[in-house]
């Protein structure tokens, strides 16, 4: 039995699709956690048990994992509390579920950065590696699928690189990073789920193919979408001026303020890019089956108005 949390978010809806293949063979049972099952695709509804409730919950998470062998573990994005309180407070339940189920095998969603200078006073991803080592800590197997930012942040600037051309960031327009699509992370986590050969801890890199700085993806999204589309670099100062204007929590504010300018110094360059198993998406082919559609269908909702 795997457990999915997330399971209609941007990574879970990926996994689950990929787990509901491998089921048909009898591989596995699934059962997913979701606060609305009205969300989960209506062909995939009748293919999984579904356990209703958020799997920040005690209640939940020990209905979710009794029987459970393995968890695939996905923080949702909170920015209504501290950062501890986001990352290890809500993951605090789950912990105590693993241990007194039996779970076996967790694989998780995490960031890069682990031993680098920046590790420490990198603000979120300081706090999803203790939220790592918190499920290390519980005994279970755990493998953190350690990743940079995804190409689907950029889905958030649709309007602004349809109607003006430009994507806004707070890192340096040459600094090369690591990027990656979302569907590779949850190719990496089917993977790891289906084979539970692995024991002990560890973190697993989930890298795009290439480093790309701002004007790389700049030059790109302008080949694939064939119209300029440029780079505009924001201050730190302003993102966090604007974060606050939308009442986030100050504290989680500053941690985005500080994971920024960690990546702006190298955060996210601390691991070799050795060879990595199963699929590698490129950005410019992630522009042509994502970010194009996106924005046709973004100007068709202009166009309707």
């Amino acid at each position: 039995m795997i457990v999915i949390t997330g399971p209609t978010g941007n990574i879970g809806r990926h996994l689950l699709s990929l787990l509901i293949e491998a089921a048909p063979a009898g591989r596995e049972e699934l059962r997913v956690v979701v606060r609305d099952p009205a969300r989960l695709p209506e062909d995939v509804r009748g293919r999984v048990e579904v356990v209703v409730g958020s799997h920040g919950d005690a209640a939940t998470v020990e209905r979710a994992f009794a029987g459970a062998d393995a968890v695939f573990w996905l923080v949702p994005p909170d920015a209504s509390g501290t950062p501890d309180e986001a990352y290890s407070g809500f993951t605090r339940p789950a912990v105590r579920a693993f241990a007194a189920n039996g779970v076996g095998h967790v694989v998780g969603v995490s960031a890069l950065g682990r031993g680098t200078p920046q590790a420490t006073r990198a603000g979120l991803v300081t706090a999803s590696l203790a939220m790592d080592d918190l499920i290390a800590d519980s005994g279970v197997a755990y493998r953190a699928l350690a990743c940079p930012s995804f190409y689907e942040n950029l889905l958030e600037e649709v309007d602004a690189i349809r109607d003006d051309g430009v994507f806004t960031d707070t890192v340096a327009a040459d600094r090369p990073a690591p990027m990656v699509a979302v569907a590779d992370i949850a190719a990496a986590a089917a993977a790891l789920l289906l084979d539970r050969s692995w024991t002990g801890v560890g973190d697993v890199p989930v890298l795009g193919p290439q480093d790309l700085s701002p004007d790389d993806l700049a030059r790109i999204m302008t080949e694939e979408l064939g119209r300029p589309v440029r780079y505009r670099r924001q201050s730190l100062d302003e993102l966090r001026s604007t974060m606050l204007g939308y009442g986030l929590n100050e504290a989680f504010v500053e941690a985005m303020v500080d994971m920024k300018r960690a990546k702006d110094e190298g955060l996210d360059s601390g691991v070799d890019r050795s060879p990595q198993a199963g699929t590698a998406t490129t950005f410019a082919r992630w522009c042509a089956r994502t970010l194009r559609p996106a924005l046709l269908t973004t100007q068709g909702a202009v166009d309707a108005r």
